[in-house]
């Protein structure tokens, strides 16, 4: 089973960016999976926020990141990015990355790395 490790969380202010990092190891990510990101505020339900298919040809974001996140992923490196620019206070949260194979859901998931944008 494929394990992910995020990195890139911190602090910073409001209208800062951050890069993200997905990292797997165990197993690389093959052309019919796909990786997410995710993000669970303190009191809130976890929410989806972009996902991409590793072929690299389908990308996905909800609509309260659109124009603001990316994702993006390095073959070589077997990585998934999530660059976040112009970032919000409502942007605060724990973010988690997954994977799983198309259609089949999430089946392995990160520790999570928080992300804290002040106002």
């Amino acid at each position: 089973q494929v394990q992910l490790v995020e990195s890139g969380g911190g602090l910073v202010q409001a209208g800062g960016s951050l890069r993200l990092s997905c990292a797997a190891s165990g197993r690389t990510f093959s052309t019919n999976t796909m990786v997410g990101w995710f993000r669970q505020a303190p009191g809130k339900e976890r929410e989806f926020v972009a996902s991409i298919k590793w072929s690299g040809i389908s990308t996905s974001y909800a609509d309260f990141v659109k124009g603001r996140f990316t994702i993006s992923r390095d073959n070589a490196k077997n990585t998934v990015y999530l660059q976040m620019n112009s970032l919000k206070p409502e942007d605060t949260a724990v973010y988690y990355c997954a994977t799983g194979p198309v259609g089949s859901g999430w089946s392995s998931w990160g520790q999570g790395t928080q992300v804290t944008v002040s106002s």
